[in-house]
């Protein structure tokens, strides 16, 4: 099958609210790594309002401001049961920051108003008093060391649904002091990375890439290389002050 046949569709999931600290990076850099592997990537951008297509391969999502967050909290709600369908049916996502929370039960913000997740990941998030911010490293089973920027002030616990995206090593994480980063529920991950978190995080990239080969076409053989220019930015970002 040649890469004309082999499509792979990237929904990024509200672009226009949610895309702040370069999270648009994941989508440019995930339809990128994807053409490295054989694929033909098919980016849709789908706002409030906008229908999901027809055949959904990879779901990302950014962070954005507590407004764009409000805006589509409800839009999210309204077209949660397909989420969770395609979620359950093993289509990989990434969610980072803002989506990682409505991606939970529900976020409290630090002014009280509760926005009410969808329940992918079994998570809640608390607004809190402390701002985690700067370079941050994690130790990862499946990935290895996972390089992004956290910038948040969520204080994100996880239930027994979902288990951490890795354990840092440097910065804080979920919150403050339980040693922990991102979420996982099935295909599903979410974090607090941004940075962007993809272009840095090959390994990540290609497991969104290989899930969604493998559901879709039934295989996944990796083709694209090491780049040094990805090595050299991860080695210069995990040298980085806080």
């Amino acid at each position: 099958m040649s890469a004309a046949e082999r499509e792979l569709v990237i929904v990024s999931l509200y672009p226009r609210d949610m895309n702040i600290y370069g999270d648009r990076g994941n989508v440019l850099s995930l339809a990128r790594r994807a053409k490295a592997h054989g694929f033909a990537p098919r980016v849709v951008e789908v706002n409030p309002g906008d229908p999901l297509p027809e055949h959904v391969d990879i779901v990302v999502g950014g962070g954005g401001q507590d407004s764009g967050q409000g805006r589509v909290a409800q839009d999210l709600a309204a077209r949660a049961d397909e989420i969770r369908a395609l979620a359950g049916d093993g289509v990989p996502m990434l969610m980072v920051c803002g989506l990682y929370q409505l991606f939970g039960h529900r976020f409290v913000t630090h002014t009280g108003d509760e926005l009410v997740g969808i329940g992918v990941l079994d998570v809640e998030t608390r607004g809190g008093d402390v701002r985690m911010i700067g370079n941050i490293v994690l130790d990862s089973d499946e990935f290895g060391k996972i390089i992004g920027y956290e910038n948040h002030s969520g204080d994100t616990r996880l239930g027994p649904g979902s288990r951490p995206l890795g354990r840092v090593t440097q910065g804080a994480g979920n919150n403050p002091d339980d040693g922990f980063e991102g979420a996982r529920t099935g295909n599903v991950i979410g974090s607090y990375l941004h940075g962007s978190l993809l272009p840095k995080n090959p390994a990540l990239s290609d497991f969104l890439i290989g899930e969604a080969a493998q559901r879709r076409y039934g295989a996944f053989e990796p083709a694209a290389g090491v780049d040094e220019t990805v090595q050299r930015a991860r080695e210069s970002a995990k040298r980085r002050p806080r």
